[in-house]
C-alpha cells in the first residue's frame, strides 16, 4: 500500500471513536501530510500505532503525538519550541501547523539533532531549526514562544521554559515522575489544567543522555532518591521510626 493511503488509514483510526485522539482538523490534515516514513527506519511500522526506539530514546506512536498536539493548540504563526526533538517528526507535524520557520527544536543527544536535522530534511521541512542543547534551559535566542512542548517527563515546569512563553503562551508536558504522570498544560500565567495520564521517560540533564561517558545522578543521588521514596510512602514523619 501507498505511504498516502497508509497515512490515511492511521489517521483515520486516531479519530475514530475508538481512539479519539484527533481532535481538531489541523491536527488531522498535519499529520496526514507528514510522511512519517522518513523518520523511522523500519518503513512497515511506520504507520502502525506503536512507539519505537531509536538510539536509546522513544519515537512516539503516532496516538500520543496526537494527544500531544491537540492539548498543544499549536495555531498559523505560533512560535513553537519541542523540547525533546527526538528523530524530528512531532516538529514536521507542528510545522505544517505553523510554517517550517516558527519551529524550533532542542534535544540533548547530539547524534540525534543529526538525525532530526537530516530527517526534517528529507521529509521538506529543512528550515525547522533543531539545536543540541540541555532542555530544561530551553532556546532563549528565539523567545518567547507562543507554544512550548515538552517531550520528556518533569516533576515542575522548567523555570527557564516558563519564562520564554509570550504573554498569552502555553506549555505543555507530562508532569510527575515514575508511573504517576499526567499531560499538564501550564499557560504564562502558571494556571495549569490536566488531560489524563501519560508515560514518559525523564527530561534528562547535562551528562545523561544517550552515548554520554556518564550520568549527572550518581549511585549516591540515586539511593537517596529511593530512600526518599520509601520514606514518603512508610510514614518517615513518625519520630518513633529510628531509620539508622
Amino acid at each position: 500500500m501507498e505511504p498516502a493511503a497508509l497515512r490515511e488509514d492511521m489517521v483515520d483510526s486516531l479519530e475514530h471513536d475508538a481512539k479519539s485522539v484527533v481532535d481538531t482538523d489541523a491536527v488531522g490534515l498535519a499529520m496526514r501530510t507528514v510522511p512519517r516514513e522518513a523518520f523511522v527506519d523500519d518503513e512497515r511500522r511506520a504507520y502502525a500505532d506503536q512507539s519505537l526506539e531509536h538510539r536509546g530514546t522513544r519515537v512516539l506512536s503516532p496516538s500520543t503525538a496526537a494527544r500531544l498536539l491537540e492539548v498543544l493548540e499549536p495555531e498559523p504563526g505560533d512560535d513553537v519550541l519541542v523540547v525533546g526533538a527526538g528523530v524530528g517528526y512531532t516538529p514536521a507535524v507542528l510545522a505544517e501547523i505553523v510554517g517550517s520557520r516558527s519551529v524550533h527544536a532542542v534535544d540533548i543527544t547530539r547524534p540525534l539533532v543529526h538525525d532530526a536535522r537530516r530527517n526534517l530534511a528529507d521529509a521538506g521541512y529543512p528550515e525547522v531549526l533543531v539545536d543540541c542543547r540541555d532542555g530544561a534551559r530551553g532556546l532563549p535566542e528565539y523567545a518567547p514562544y507562543d507554544r512550548i512542548l515538552v517531550e520528556a517527563a518533569a516533576v515542575d515546569p522548567p523555570r527557564a521554559l516558563r519564562d520564554q512563553l509570550a504573554p498569552d503562551g502555553r506549555l505543555v508536558l507530562p508532569r510527575g515522575h515514575g508511573p504517576r504522570q499526567t499531560l499538564t498544560a501550564v499557560a504564562a500565567d502558571g494556571t495549569e489544567t490536566t488531560h489524563g495520564p501519560v508515560a514518559f521517560q525523564p527530561l534528562l540533564a547535562d551528562g545523561e543522555q544517550a552515548g554520554a561517558i556518564e550520568r549527572n545522578r550518581t549511585a549516591r543521588e540515586d539511593a537517596e532518591r529511593a530512600a526518599r521514596a520509601a520514606q514518603s510512602q512508610t510514614g518517615w514523619e513518625q519520630d518513633w521510626i529510628e531509620w539508622d
